[in-house]
């Protein structure tokens, strides 16, 4: 069963026809005993949404807005973060571009764009960290996309 933030719950209840005053006396009390935590539900979303997933600072944020994390709370969470998005961006470019490389270069760097983007990795963290990845499996195969050499022999 997924932990559900205060908001989420509120509208829960909502959408099954209790009316406000239950649904705040009901959220108040889950709040005070502690079945409904944002504060412990944003950390464990920035957590594993960093680690896990290898999301970005702008994809986290985006998760604890929809789920209807308090944008103070939000910061709270967030600000545990190191501000090292390009090495996350970077790590996780790595992971991918070795599959890359029977693509062209240009077809390659579009992708694994896109899939930073979607991870929620700024524009200039994105190409930077596909560029650096790309270069470096590039590199590690020689330059060759198709593992086999040939070679003159005495």
């Amino acid at each position: 069963m997924k932990q559900l933030s205060s908001s989420e719950a509120r509208d829960l209840l909502r959408g099954m026809g209790f009316r406000r005053e239950q649904i705040d006396e009901v959220i108040e009390g889950f709040e005070e005993r502690g079945y409904l935590n944002d504060a412990s539900l944003a950390e464990y979303l920035v957590t594993a949404g960093s680690q896990r997933k290898g999301q970005g600072r702008i994809a986290i944020g985006r998760v604890l807005a929809q789920r209807g994390i308090p944008r103070g709370i939000a910061d709270e969470a967030l600000s545990v973060l190191e501000d090292d998005d390009e090495e996350r961006a970077l790590e996780f470019a790595r992971t991918k571009a070795q599959s890359l490389l029977r693509v062209d270069d240009e077809t390659a760097l579009r992708r694994l764009t896109g899939q930073l983007a979607r991870r929620g990795y700024g524009g200039g963290v994105a190409m930077n960290a596909a560029r650096t990845a790309m270069r470096e499996a590039r590199r590690g195969s020689g330059g060759r996309s198709h593992g086999v050499r040939f070679e003159e022999s005495d």
